[in-house]
């Protein structure tokens, strides 16, 4: 086959990839707190036609290697950790998070996920659990027939006791930073786990050490801006065209060469 019908296939999968990733945060422009991933490609090993050459002595010019490229592959699919606008809704059970950090989510299996969601709900028990059900930890459970439900900047829960005048603590809300975030595997459902890539969770409380601050009654949204991802789709889909351009015009090379033999 001709080389440069691998070399423009090889392309055509790469834009149709970078298609699918746009696709992906289009569809996710209003989920709480999504962030947009970006497709990263790289090209691939180069034929190495003549190597480097001196010309007349070592004083004399050196002629560069010349080299063939065979194509595109997909390297990474990275996130972009950026903050999202954060959106007011009046939901004393909705929790933004202003900065750096993740929820701590405890999965039916035990593992522990993170997550920027903070569309929190109350069990049946009272304790503060995702729109799934998987408890946020550190466990806080609120007590029966207490209301004014209140989440401070720092993370601090309280309640109003039927009968008392004074906010009751009932704990502290706990967050998770990763030195590379990016590294993070997702899990879907707005929930991420660590990897090697991401690092170790560093736990502490809001506003302690670089983590951002809470605000309740609020949403973080998708960082995903459409306009951008508007135009991202227009050149991938003009290189996608181009890109096929190359394999029609191998295709007629090849068919010019195979009309002599005949």
């Amino acid at each position: 086959m001709d080389p440069a019908l691998r070399a423009a296939a090889s392309g055509m999968r790469a834009q149709q990839t970078r298609q699918e990733v746009i696709a992906n945060n289009l569809a996710n422009v209003n989920t709480t707190g999504y962030k947009r991933s970006r497709a990263n490609f790289e090209d691939l090993l180069y034929q190495t036609v003549t190597g480097p050459q001196v010309i007349g002595g070592p004083a004399a010019n050196t002629l560069p290697a010349v080299q063939i490229g065979r194509g595109v592959r997909l390297s990474s699919v990275q996130k972009d950790h950026a903050q999202g606008s954060i959106e007011t809704t009046q939901n004393p059970m909705d929790i933004a998070i202003e900065g750096e950090g993740f929820f701590q989510i405890q999965l039916p299996s035990g593992a522990i996920a993170y997550s920027r969601d903070g569309k929190l709900q109350m069990s049946d028990q009272g304790v503060l659990v995702t729109a799934e059900g998987n408890p946020v930890l550190p466990n806080i459970k609120v007590p029966p027939q207490s209301s004014a439900l209140s989440v401070g900047p720092s993370g601090i829960v309280s309640v109003m006791r039927a009968g008392s005048s004074i906010p009751e603590e009932l704990g502290r809300i706990e967050l998770a930073r990763f030195s590379n975030p990016a590294g993070m595997l997702s899990l879907g459902q707005n929930m991420y786990s660590a990897t090697p890539a991401s690092g170790e969770p560093m736990v502490s409380f809001p506003q302690d050490e670089g983590t951002g601050r809470l605000q309740q009654g609020a949403l973080e949204m998708s960082n995903v801006e459409v306009v951008t991802e508007m135009v991202d789709m227009i050149t991938t889909m003009r290189a996608y065209e181009l890109t096929s351009k190359s394999i029609k015009t191998s295709d007629d090379m090849l068919q010019i060469a195979n009309g002599l033999v005949r």
